[in-house]
Protein backbone atom coordinates (compact mmCIF):
# COMPACT_ATOMS: atom_id res chain seq x y z
CA UNK A 1 0.00 0.00 0.00
CA UNK A 2 1.18 3.38 -1.29
CA UNK A 3 0.55 5.99 1.77
CA UNK A 4 -1.21 9.05 1.27
CA UNK A 5 -4.00 11.43 2.56
CA UNK A 6 -6.21 10.04 0.74
CA UNK A 7 -6.02 6.30 2.13
CA UNK A 8 -5.38 6.91 5.35
CA UNK A 9 -8.45 5.12 6.08
CA UNK A 10 -7.05 1.83 4.58
CA UNK A 11 -3.77 1.55 6.70
CA UNK A 12 -6.25 2.15 9.66
CA UNK A 13 -8.29 -0.72 8.54
CA UNK A 14 -5.35 -2.79 7.38
CA UNK A 15 -3.87 -2.48 11.15
CA UNK A 16 -7.31 -3.36 12.85
CA UNK A 17 -7.71 -6.48 10.55
CA UNK A 18 -4.34 -7.50 11.00
CA UNK A 19 -4.20 -7.49 15.00
CA UNK A 20 -7.39 -9.12 14.93
CA UNK A 21 -6.66 -11.81 12.46
CA UNK A 22 -3.51 -12.34 14.90
CA UNK A 23 -6.12 -12.83 17.84
CA UNK A 24 -4.39 -10.29 19.60
CA UNK A 25 -6.60 -7.45 21.57
CA UNK A 26 -5.76 -3.60 21.63
CA UNK A 27 -4.25 -3.90 25.08
CA UNK A 28 -1.51 -6.83 24.21
CA UNK A 29 -0.92 -5.31 21.09
CA UNK A 30 0.18 -2.50 23.35
CA UNK A 31 2.35 -4.41 25.73
CA UNK A 32 3.69 -6.25 22.89
CA UNK A 33 4.90 -2.70 21.38
CA UNK A 34 5.66 -0.96 24.15
CA UNK A 35 2.81 1.94 23.65
CA UNK A 36 -0.43 2.47 25.33
CA UNK A 37 -3.42 1.16 24.56
CA UNK A 38 -5.05 4.70 23.40
CA UNK A 39 -2.23 4.99 20.82
CA UNK A 40 -3.42 1.67 19.39
CA UNK A 41 -6.85 2.94 19.18
CA UNK A 42 -6.00 6.30 17.88
CA UNK A 43 -3.66 4.32 15.08
CA UNK A 44 -6.76 1.95 13.90
CA UNK A 45 -9.26 5.21 13.55
CA UNK A 46 -6.77 8.45 12.55
CA UNK A 47 -3.07 6.84 11.78
CA UNK A 48 -2.62 10.76 10.55
CA UNK A 49 -2.40 11.95 13.65
CA UNK A 50 -0.07 9.47 14.85
CA UNK A 51 3.87 9.88 14.64
CA UNK A 52 5.89 7.62 12.01
CA UNK A 53 8.32 6.34 14.23
CA UNK A 54 5.43 4.84 16.49
CA UNK A 55 3.29 3.65 13.68
CA UNK A 56 6.58 1.65 12.64
CA UNK A 57 6.65 0.42 15.79
CA UNK A 58 3.42 -0.92 16.05
CA UNK A 59 3.76 -2.50 12.17
CA UNK A 60 7.08 -4.08 13.64
CA UNK A 61 4.91 -5.65 16.43
CA UNK A 62 2.11 -6.93 13.99
CA UNK A 63 4.63 -8.10 11.71
CA UNK A 64 4.48 -5.80 9.31
CA UNK A 65 6.98 -3.96 6.88
CA UNK A 66 7.13 -0.54 5.80
CA UNK A 67 9.05 0.95 2.86
CA UNK A 68 9.91 4.36 2.39
CA UNK A 69 10.81 5.82 -1.15
CA UNK A 70 11.48 8.73 -2.64
CA UNK A 71 13.66 10.43 0.52
CA UNK A 72 17.14 10.57 0.06
CA UNK A 73 19.68 12.21 2.56
CA UNK A 74 23.05 13.67 0.87
CA UNK A 75 26.13 13.28 2.23
CA UNK A 76 27.89 16.08 3.30
CA UNK A 77 31.53 16.83 5.85
CA UNK A 78 29.17 17.63 8.53
CA UNK A 79 27.36 14.47 8.28
CA UNK A 80 30.02 11.47 7.47
CA UNK A 81 27.75 8.73 8.63
CA UNK A 82 25.73 9.00 5.29
CA UNK A 83 26.83 6.94 2.15
CA UNK A 84 26.38 8.00 -1.36
CA UNK A 85 23.21 6.80 -3.02
CA UNK A 86 21.03 8.65 -0.26
CA UNK A 87 21.00 5.09 2.89
CA UNK A 88 22.66 6.21 6.01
Amino acid sequence: MQLNQDNLTDLAMQLSARRKSQGLTRSQLAGVCGVSESFIRDAESMPGRCSLAKLMVLGQGLQLNFTVSGWAVEASPSNSNASSGGQA
